[in-house]
């Protein structure tokens, strides 16, 4: 058996322009969603929400961690069964439908990406890998309820993003920033 190379590794895990700008996107429209980011990262002039949404990570969340919770409702439901939607407005469930494409499409390419960038656990990456796109749009709306923000455990961090947005500190910034990346290894320790 041969060994994986840092080499190989990094190709798998570089991040292209591409990539980047659509988490970018992804992020500037969940800071702009109503009620998901604190009430002063909402009152943030979009400006000051574009700096921070250029976090290398994600700052939503939904539930891609969990990897016993994505497999079954990846797959194709059962003929004849009918889904209980809650109900959730259209921007929400417009911004869900576009990170579960964000999330099959990185997946599928490079699962190391989906994990790096959205927090997925290993079965749940697998998972989004083998689903059809047709199912990714019919999860939009049941799948919206779970949105949150990413480490909503963790005031902290938020709090310090926002003080840093307000002050317009890059500085601050990209200590946040790092302080993020800090919390996405944190998860993956046993």
């Amino acid at each position: 058996m041969q060994e994986p190379s840092a080499d190989s590794w990094s190709r798998e895990a570089s991040i292209t322009v591409e990539i980047a700008r659509a988490l970018r996107e992804l992020n500037l429209g969940f800071l702009q969603l109503d009620g998901f980011a604190a009430p002063r990262l909402t009152a943030l002039p979009d400006a000051r929400k574009a700096a921070i949404a250029s976090c290398p990570y994600a700052l939503f969340d939904l539930r891609f961690h969990d990897g016993t919770y994505w497999q079954p409702r990846l797959r194709e439901p059962e003929p004849g069964c009918v889904a209980e939607m809650p109900p959730v407005d259209e921007a929400t469930v417009a911004f869900v439908r576009l990170v579960l494409f964000y999330a099959w499409h990185l997946a599928s390419t490079t699962r190391l990406r989906a994990r790096l960038l959205l927090g997925m656990h290993e079965r749940t990456a697998a998972a989004f890998a083998e689903a059809t796109v047709g199912r990714l749009s019919a999860l939009a709306v049941g799948e919206s309820v779970h949105l949150t923000p990413r480490w909503s455990h963790c005031e902290a961090f938020w709090l310090s993003l926002a003080e840093a947005a307000e002050r317009s500190d890059r500085s601050g910034l990209r200590r946040v920033q790092l302080y993020g990346l800090q919390l996405a290894a944190a998860t993956r320790l046993p």
